[in-house]
């Protein structure tokens, strides 16, 4: 059961947001102790993108409570998306869409040691892409192509043929020297991403590049980030084969594992 503003949402709650799609979200796993990778950074994430998209103010504290609502009866760990959006929104006037409320969705969370990916390269470009909203049409639609021609997601490379990040997922790369490269394009700026990055005890340096395709294919290894997976390796950009196995992967994933939850 999906909450609204901790209440049990209704489909006329819904409906607004099916058919305008106009909000934004975040989504974190909830480990089984109950704590949360890079909470506040989530939190943080949902402030910002909420004065972009409404124009409002949101507060963070409400929103920690609606989660642990929606928690209560739940099995960890799981994984919680929190989806902001006004449900009065109105598809000639998005513009007084100004009052924003808190929906929370729970999903059982998938194992954040997950086989491999291979990825499609796709040429595209999310609207407002420093955003986390609900536009995910075209993303999907990347994803479901490639699953379809027998990849398991899209690798997105911008108009400007650089590398820029997979459908739901940020893209780090390891080149032959062991520096952990990340695209420097307009990308969504990931919590999980950012948690590496400052990792205090880093098993790699880390800086931003601009990468096109070919310098992809020539990397030692690639790996996809989020809150859901952590650290999955790529195991093929279309038909080139990556190493899925390297000693980096395995001290980014334990790195990653390492970081302190934040208690909700």
């Amino acid at each position: 059961m999906a909450t609204l503003d901790g209440e049990p949402v209704t489909a006329d709650d819904l409906l607004p947001l099916a058919l305008t799609n106009l909000g934004h979200f975040t989504t974190f796993r909830v480990d089984a102790d109950g704590t949360v990778r890079g909470l506040s950074r989530h939190l943080d994430r949902l402030v910002r993108d909420c004065a972009t998209v409404f124009g409002a103010p949101l507060d963070t504290d409400r929103v920690r409570d609606f989660v642990r609502r929606a928690l209560a009866e739940r099995e960890l760990p799981c994984v919680v998306r929190v989806t902001v959006h006004d449900p009065a929104v109105d598809l000639a006037r998005p513009a007084d869409a100004r009052a924003p409320r808190v929906l929370v969705s729970v999903r059982r969370a998938g194992p954040l040691r997950a086989g491999p990916l291979r990825a499609r390269s796709v040429t595209y470009e999310r609207d407002l892409p420093q955003v986390k909203h609900t536009g995910l049409f075209g993303a999907l639609h990347a994803r479901r192509a490639a699953q379809l021609a027998g990849y398991d997601d899209a690798l997105f490379v911008g108009r400007d043929g650089y590398v820029t990040e997979g459908a739901t997922w940020n893209v780090g790369f390891i080149d032959r020297d062991g520096t952990v490269l990340w695209p420097r394009s307009a990308v969504l700026p990931g919590v999980t991403t950012a948690l590496l990055r400052e990792h205090p005890t880093q098993p790699a340096e880390h800086r931003d590049a601009d990468l096109t395709l070919e310098d992809a294919y020539g990397m030692a290894a690639a790996f996809a980030t989020n809150a859901g997976i952590g650290v999955r390796p790529l195991s093929a950009i279309d038909d080139t084969a990556l190493a899925a196995a390297h000693p980096l992967l395995d001290r980014l994933r334990e790195a990653c594992l390492s970081i302190p939850g934040e208690a909700l």
